[in-house]
């Protein structure tokens, strides 16, 4: 085990959301997950013992929010609590998907900010630090008073297109204005131009597209995104895209949330290929999708938890992103 790892006493965490991504982040950073009981109570509450002792320790806990999302958000707060209570030294959360993060403002009067909600919560129970994947809103960045890295998954998602596919003639597409900055980063690290889609939402979770911005005539389009949901939305994309001349439509995203009929969507679609990332488990359903493909985030978390602990920039760590796990295709 790493010497300074042990000088620090740390101790590294699993709650039950995923635990084959907490399983690389273990190797990598070469920290043994450390044994945890969660007990779950016939009324549906939940239990939770700590095993060992974390007195004077630096912990670290993996547990994304993902669905179902209230009890994975609760797993991680009575967590926090037990950490508190048994004198830990500090607590770092990393939360891959930040789940609520969509409910970032209010869109009509009398709505909630739940994304804000949720940072009260994880700091009101003394979390120290906070890691997440692609953020869907920056903003939330702000909703904090304690330090949060918001690590981009693009570099990888891209790094896969560049050794794993190989293309030729593409263009990066945003699915809209809001994500033009995630895939023009993304266009930057391919080479290739940028085109947008201009569409609205007429509903949640629905979509109309309502033109094209930019030159996808002949090329290879690649729609990058934070989430893919339902699919629907990419689906007509997907549609507009072949409409307006694209040869092909690959799609890259870095929460694979994929609910209802995302995966009978997504088969049944003109996409050539769909790449995630494992911030989020993906259910046996999505494995056996071979249109489907997942990388894995597990050795830039790990890399970047050593560098926490060695109080070393984790900006770093971005700047030579060259490998990638694929763990699903």
């Amino acid at each position: 085990m790493n010497e300074c790892v042990q000088v620090k006493k740390t101790k590294l965490f699993a709650l039950s959301s995923n635990p084959e991504l907490a399983s690389i982040i273990s190797k990598t950073a070469n920290i043994p997950l450390s044994p945890i009981e969660l007990i779950r109570f016939s009324d549906g509450e939940i239990g939770l013992n700590i095993v060992e002792s974390v007195r004077g320790h630096d912990v670290f806990v993996i547990q994304t929010t993902s669905n179902p999302t209230n009890e994975h958000l609760m797993e991680l707060l009575i967590f926090a609590d037990a950490v508190r209570r048994a004198s830990a030294n500090s607590l770092t959360v990393i939360m891959p998907y930040y789940g609520y993060s969509r409910q970032d403002r209010k869109a009509k009067s009398r709505q909630p900010i739940t994304a804000k909600l949720v940072a009260d919560l994880l700091q009101v129970a003394h979390v120290d630090r906070i890691i997440c994947m692609d953020l869907h809103a920056a903003q939330i960045q702000g909703f904090f008073n304690i330090p949060i890295d918001n690590f981009p998954a693009g570099p990888l998602l891209a790094n896969y297109f560049l050794k794993r596919k190989k293309l030729d003639n593409l263009v990066i597409v945003s699915p809209d204005h809001g994500g033009a900055t995630r895939a023009r980063q993304f266009a930057k690290i391919l080479n290739a131009p940028l085109a947008i889609i201009d569409k609205r939402r007429p509903d949640v979770n629905k979509a109309e597209v309502m033109s094209i911005i930019g030159d996808v005539k002949g090329k290879v389009a690649i729609v990058v995104d934070d989430i893919i949901d339902t699919a629907g939305t990419l689906l007509v994309g997907t549609e507009a895209l072949l409409k307006e001349g694209a040869t092909e439509v690959y799609a890259a995203a870095t929460h694979a949330i994929f609910s209802g009929n995302a995966i009978n969507n997504i088969k049944n679609s003109k996409l050539k290929k769909v790449i995630v990332t494992d911030t989020i488990k993906l259910t046996d359903e999505a494995k056996k999708c071979n249109k489907i493909v997942q990388i894995s985030i597990g050795n830039l978390i790990g890399q970047s938890i050593l560098h926490i602990i060695e109080d070393k920039p984790i900006s770093q760590i971005f700047d030579k992103i060259e490998t990638f796990e694929v763990v699903n295709e």
